[in-house]
């Protein structure tokens, strides 16, 4: 096969990390941009996501696709669920003071982690793909479930930024992002803004898992790599901008295709931590990020 088929796959290759990235470093940036709190459970959120996606194809019966979106609908929502409790149960409590919610987080990234262990096992599951067929180019055969995996994500997205731009939650959201104390003082609870917002946060992140599960696998160490290309992302994009999120997340995701079809997956990690160094000293506040007052 010559260069530019190989190209070609790489960027196709590509627009599934970048769909899937987009959506995982969306929740992360949200939760950042509204809470200021840096969610380092946030992997953990998605690799939830994915392990109730497993238990849900074993469980419900029927055909993949039956199975599957069944677990769209309520393994965002649990995990969604979840995220709120912990923002209730500690972050709350905490005053979403930055240091001491990061330690929390820290905290929760174990507690599910280890959880996940002894209710899931140590070995990698499949979940099968809701769609099976494969769409024939010239050179190569691709497997169609990847560009649903896309589409699905781009919807997601686009119905995202509805609400965040349109909507009156989205309006509260943005109120509060501005001056919590401000709204607050306009009669906007503050602390339920905050538990909706982490867990939709998190409910992103499980909603990207459930797309990408039937690609990959379930496994309860799988939310490191979203964990760290979220923050990569987020940071390259500017803290709290989801433009430069969705941005940023669809360089990394086109350079990570193209760098591991090419090369080796690590190189990717390695010009895209680079690329994270280069960005906080030529600009600090992410290339979409607004300079702090």
């Amino acid at each position: 096969m010559d260069f530019g088929p190989f190209l070609l796959l790489a960027v196709m290759e590509g627009l599934v990390s970048a769909a899937v990235l987009a959506l995982t470093a969306s929740g992360l940036s949200l939760v950042f941009g509204i809470m200021r709190v840096v969610n380092v459970a946030h992997g953990e959120f998605f690799m939830l996501g994915a392990v109730l996606a497993w238990f849900v194809s074993q469980f419900v019966p029927g055909p993949a696709a039956l199975s599957f979106a069944l677990a769209l609908i309520l393994c965002p929502l649990v995990v969604g669920l979840l995220a709120a409790i912990a923002d209730w149960a500690v972050l709350k409590r905490l005053n979403y003071e930055p240091e001491a919610t990061i330690v929390a987080t820290i905290g929760i990234l174990y507690i599910l982690q280890q959880a996940a262990l002894s209710l899931f096992g140590p070995d990698a599951r499949p979940v099968p793909a809701p769609v099976d067929f494969r769409v024939q180019l010239p050179w190569f055969g691709y497997a169609g479930y990847k560009l649903v995996v896309v589409a699905a994500a781009a919807m997601i997205l686009t119905l995202l930024w509805v609400v965040l731009s349109r909507s009156r939650a989205g309006l509260i959201m943005r109120a509060t992002q501005e001056d919590r104390d401000m709204a607050r003082a306009f009669g906007i609870n503050v602390d339920r803004v905050y538990a909706g917002v982490f867990a939709l946060g998190a409910a992103l992140a499980a909603m990207a898992a459930v797309l990408v599960v039937p690609i990959t696998q379930a496994h309860y160490l799988m939310g490191g790599d979203p964990l760290l290309l979220s923050f990569i992302t987020v940071i390259i994009g500017g803290l709290g901008s989801l433009r430069g999120t969705l941005i940023a997340a669809i360089v990394i995701g086109l350079t990570d295709g193209i760098v591991s079809t090419f090369f080796a997956p690590t190189l990717a990690r390695i010009v895209a931590t680079l690329a994270v160094a280069l960005i906080l000293v030529v600009r600090p506040q992410g290339l979409f990020g607004r300079t702090a007052p």
